[in-house]
């Protein structure tokens, strides 16, 4: 539940360093809200704190706090500087040193598992090679896992770091003891593979390549990992990267171009024909059409005029306009949006990897399991080598390789498969959340429809012909730059004929000479100006075309009306059958958008969606996609505008078509390359089924093991055959990961 803020709070927002799993963020909330009136959520996905705090809270005692915990914060860089960028200009890419750290551990594992593996390439002081090769991985390599397990340590808790420090180096330490007093050292020793259950004293072999291996492997996934969270802040940068960077601003009747931060409230400012209203503000003077399709969505643009309101990063696509400012910054609708997508991204810190909720409670269990074992074998007279054989065999049983090969083999032959299907996946956190989806809801234009406005229907008047009353319109109306004009243009056989005296009438239409006609094209109420009104056919066409949410325009010259043209966003041909598959996997499609109800419910009906939900702007999609949760519905959110990415976010599901903007790719969990709605059934699919490979991953990493555990505490199973059993139950994650690749549409397109 959110914690409601009080007029005396502050919030401040704090950049977390050093989280490892989502229990390291239970940790860090813990510690803050510990603190007197504070209260903190803390986002592992984004690595933030959002803190409400008392007035006057010392930002340093938060960071203090933070960093008692072991960890590191800071108040991250305000918005406009670039991805990576701290304030001072320093570039910072946190996942450059991962991959650094990977490749290098990679390069140097690969011969030391051959080694071990291959007899063949066992030469004389080999092992002494495998030793130099693998410490500089142990040490440096697993570092960040050592860290980790320290401070945990210094808690009194244990995640997946601490499995992974203690198995890495109670291989790598049994290996040195071997080594250096056991009989592994010695010139010619071979390792081959022994798979007797028997008690024995295992200081005649090394366990180097687990050592290496299982730190190459928990890197590569910690990697993978990274870039996945990297992105997470991309969505807010793609809306922020929508507002105008300058604004022309009138001061005495003079112009002058201005960065878009130092544009105060009350300024006027100037915005000319194609260009980027710089901020929210009301129309001075001058008529224009605006291309408002980045905030409502839909492609026909908005007439304003002088007293009307119009918003930042919106287009002009007619006339010019002198605009003043009413909201600058972090007021505008631009940065509400962006702060919406913010907001929803947060609310999915909740969401805890599966891993680390069985850590939580196997790795205490394996500890006390290595160190019962040594202390039993210890007061039962044993020799200490053996007693220490059946401790190390319990870590490297135990060791989390296949777990750290679990989530990330599984992701990368789903998403690649996705990638050839045209179906971005994002994250585990996406797959988790498509095995609940009930509701679907799908955003209207460019997603049901293609956004683009096309010729529908000419009707023309008795005894007129349908080509010429669209080639004269179309003649007229290739000089105007306005979105409609220009589906008629398309719609028009070539050549069109020269236009004479051309002249725009804002909000009505146009009107001009062509081929020795005096024509106007636009609203009945232009023609009627020119007494031309529309006989009964051509005004029930007009009427039947407004009824279904399409825009009519009228077409008349010499004296008379001549016609009707009807203009409209089309259906995309495959959207019917993407409706019924959705109803077929047991899914309820609901249309969100922000055009008129009977425009919605006429292109509804025609796909076969029966939930509408009209007349939105970003804020009631958000609230509506709420409302659905509130319901009890587990809902994903389909759009392509900077419309929909708040609502995406907000979605258990955001899925983005990719033919759509920035900000909605970014903030959605699965991307749809070819804009093709019927491959939000296949992405679904493809999710749920590589979300039940990352399962039973998970489930054989530890099945494999556990059965081997009482074996391992018994003293009855070496090390080597620890190491193997290891060994096995990665080769069956990878092989259960690969078959993804054999997933198929169920229809190709």
């Amino acid at each position: 539940m959110a914690t409601e803020t009080r007029p005396d709070d502050t919030v401040v927002d704090l950049a977390i360093e050093g989280m490892t799993c989502a229990s390291c963020a239970n940790r860090i909330e813990r510690k803050l809200n510990k603190l007197d009136g504070v209260h903190a959520t803390v986002n592992f996905a984004t690595e933030k704190a959002h803190v409400t705090a008392p007035r006057g809270t010392d930002t340093a005692v938060l960071i203090g706090t933070v960093e008692q915990a072991g960890y590191s914060a800071h108040v991250p860089a305000p918005p406009g500087c670039e991805d990576g960028d701290e304030p001072d200009g320093r570039t910072h890419e946190p996942t450059d040193a991962l991959r650094r750290r990977l490749l290098i551990s990679a390069a140097l594992t690969v011969p030391v598992i051959a080694m071990a593996m291959i007899p063949a390439l066992q030469f004389d002081y080999w092992q002494w090679l495998s030793l130099t090769l693998a410490s500089p991985v142990v040490v440096w390599g697993a570092l960040p896992f050592h860290r980790a397990a320290w401070t945990n340590l210094r808690h009194g808790t244990a995640t997946m770091d601490t499995l992974v420090s203690i198995g890495v180096l109670a291989a790598f330490g049994w290996s040195v003891y071997a080594l250096f007093w056991g009989s592994a050292g010695v010139t010619g020793m071979r390792h081959p593979f022994t798979f007797t259950i028997e008690r024995m004293d295992g200081a005649g072999s090394i366990y180097l390549e687990a050592a290496a291996g299982v730190t190459t492997f928990i890197l590569a996934g910690r990697y993978f990992e990274a870039k996945s969270k990297r992105r997470a802040g991309a969505a807010l940068r793609a809306l922020l990267e929508l507002g105008a960077k300058n604004a022309t601003v009138l001061r005495d009747g003079v112009e002058s171009l201005v960065p878009i931060g130092e544009l105060a409230v009350g300024d006027e400012f100037v915005v000319r024909p194609g260009e980027k209203i710089a901020t929210d503000g009301v129309v001075v003077s001058g008529q224009s059409a605006v291309d408002a399709s980045m905030l409502t969505g839909e492609a026909v643009p908005v007439e304003v005029r002088a007293g009307d309101a119009v918003t930042g990063a919106t287009v002009n696509a007619g006339g010019r306009l002198v605009v003043r400012a009413t909201r600058v910054g972090a007021d505008t609708q631009l940065a509400h949006m962006g702060r919406l997508v913010e907001d929803a991204q947060a609310g999915k810190a909740a969401a805890q990897r599966l891993a680390d909720r069985i850590s939580s409670v196997f790795v205490p269990i394996v500890i006390a399991i290595a160190v019962g074992s040594l202390g039993f074998w210890l007061g039962a007279g044993q020799p200490a080598s053996m007693a220490l054989t059946a401790a190390v065999s319990v870590l490297i049983i135990a060791c989390p390789c296949a777990l750290g090969l679990a989530t990330p083999t599984a992701l990368l032959v789903g998403t690649g498969r996705g990638a050839q299907l045209g179906i971005l996946i994002k994250g585990p956190e996406a797959l988790e959340h498509t095995r609940r989806i009930d509701t679907v809801v799908l955003d209207k234009t460019g997603t049901i429809t293609s956004g683009v406005m096309t010729l529908q229907a000419v009707h023309a008047a008795a005894g007129e012909s349908a080509d010429e009353v669209l080639a004269v319109a179309a003649a007229l109306e290739a000089a105007s730059e306005h979105p409609i004009a220009r589906a008629v243009v398309r719609a028009a056989p070539a050549p069109l004929g020269a236009v004479e005296h051309f002249a725009a009438v804002p909000g009505l239409g146009v009107r001009g000479g062509s081929g020795g006609r005096t024509v106007a094209v636009g609203r009945p109420s232009l023609l009627d100006e020119d007494a031309m009104p529309l006989p009964d056919d051509l005004r029930a066409a007009f009427d039947e075309a407004q009824h279904r949410g399409q825009t009519p325009i009228a077409v008349g010259w010499d004296g008379a009306a001549r016609g009707v043209l009807v203009v409209s966003d089309e259906i995309k041909p495959t959207s019917r059958e993407a409706v019924a598959r959705l109803r077929d996997l047991g899914l309820r499609p609901l249309m969100l958008t922000g055009d008129n109800e009977p425009a919605a419910r006429f292109i509804a009906a025609q796909v076969g969606i029966d939930d509408v939900v009209a007349e939105v702007l970003p804020e009631r999609k958000v609230g509506t996609v709420r409302a659905l949760q509130a319901d009890g519905r587990a809902v994903a959110m389909v759009g392509d505008g900077v419309n929909d990415a708040a609502a995406l976010a907000t979605a258990d599901l955001g899925v983005a078509m990719g033919t759509g903007t920035d900000a909605a790719i970014e903030a959605a969990d699965l991307t749809l390359v070819n804009g093709d709605l019927r491959t939000v059934v296949d992405a679904i699919r493809l999710a749920r089924r590589t979300l039940s490979t990352i399962k039973a991953n998970l489930f054989w990493a530890f099945a494999y093991n556990v059965a081997a555990l009482p074996l391992a505490a018994a003293g009855l199973l070496n090390p080597m055959l620890a190491g193997a059993a290891m060994a096995l139950s990665s080769v069956f994650v990878v092989s259960n990961s690969l078959r993804l690749r054999s997933f198929r549409p169920e229809k190709g397109y």
